[in-house]
């Protein structure tokens, strides 16, 4: 991928240059509602910097992504999921073009909430 993100979509969502809707937001992560959910909770959690996908992650990433995945069941049961064991929810990361990844941001989907699901 090219190192100038300014055409990055995420990336122009951590600038503020294309609106959404916030759950969470700190110095490194931000955290959204998806625009098309597949889930009646469906949220995306980004961090700022930008890192192209989960096969660019490094070493010294491992704290963030820890951060990350911890920071998830909280804010899925925030946003409304049901506790686990009877509710829950789903951490995805999609990688690569054959992994369903459409944009080269780094990004979790943590999805929820009553079943059926459109998607998954």
């Amino acid at each position: 991928m090219s190192s100038d993100h300014s055409s990055c979509l995420f990336c122009k969502i951590v600038r503020g240059e294309i609106p959404s809707r916030k759950v969470y937001e700190d110095d490194e992560l931000l955290v959204f509602h998806d625009i098309h959910p597949w889930a009646p909770v469906h949220f995306l959690m980004v961090p700022k910097r930008h890192i192209d996908s989960l096969a660019q992650v490094q070493e010294a990433d491992a704290p963030l992504l820890g951060r990350m995945l911890a920071l998830a069941p909280k804010l899925a049961l925030q946003e409304g999921c049901r506790p686990y064991p009877q509710g829950g929810h789903r951490v995805v990361i999609n990688t690569g073009a054959e992994g369903g990844q459409e944009v080269h941001h780094l990004h979790v989907h943590v999805m929820g909430g009553p079943r059926p699901w459109l998607k998954g």
